[in-house]
């Protein structure tokens, strides 16, 4: 029996993804003045503009007590999400601390949905996780069960420990945590090094 030639949503990738379409909100990367990250997020918020600011939880000492701080996962950077306009862009610059938002020139860049999800995921299982450098190779999995049942990312091997890292492509920064490699399933291989 012959295939159906019918059209597919254009909009849809796959079951799961969505192809924003134009005037969509979408997630922006805020570069912030140093340590401005939370007062920004704040403002941001008390404008009901839509943002996420990660953050991860650590134990700082100073020599006469420790104190459990919140620090950024992505120091200097907020997302925001929001439909781009030119009164929407000048809205956040306004915000005080805010730097720029990124992208190149006058074009700014969007964030993908799945990498800002895939990091809320993550934070949201509170399963210990720690900034890691930003990896292009690797083989790309999906967790099989626990707290992270359906993340995917690059998974890696450091000494005798395995990462599954997370990376938001347009910081060119990474998040990872601990796995156990029997509870990941590989979906793409790394690809072989090119030898020249």
């Amino acid at each position: 029996m012959p295939e159906s030639n019918r059209m597919e949503d254009p909009a849809r990738v796959s079951s799961d993804w969505v192809i924003p379409q134009a005037g969509d909100p979408r997630w922006y990367a805020v570069h912030t003045r140093s340590n401005f990250e939370k007062r920004i997020a704040s403002e941001l918020l008390a404008k009901k503009i839509e943002n996420y600011l990660p953050l991860i939880r650590e134990v700082h000492q100073w020599k006469d007590r420790k104190k459990l701080v919140e620090l950024p996962v992505f120091p200097g950077y907020v997302f925001v999400r929001f439909a781009d306009s030119s009164k929407k862009r000048l809205e956040i610059l306004k915000t005080a601390g805010t730097v720029r938002i990124l992208g190149q020139g006058e074009r700014i860049e969007a964030v993908p949905d799945p990498e800002i999800e895939s990091i809320q995921h993550l934070l949201k299982s509170n399963v210990p996780c720690f900034a890691h450098p930003f990896l292009r190779e690797g083989a790309w999995v999906r967790v099989k069960r626990g707290p992270l049942k359906d993340l995917e990312g690059l998974l890696v091997r450091m000494k005798s420990n395995t990462r599954l890292v997370l990376s938001v492509t347009l910081l060119s920064q990474s998040v990872a945590t601990e796995i156990d490699v029997s509870d990941v399933e590989v979906l793409r291989r790394a690809p072989e090094r090119d030898r020249r």
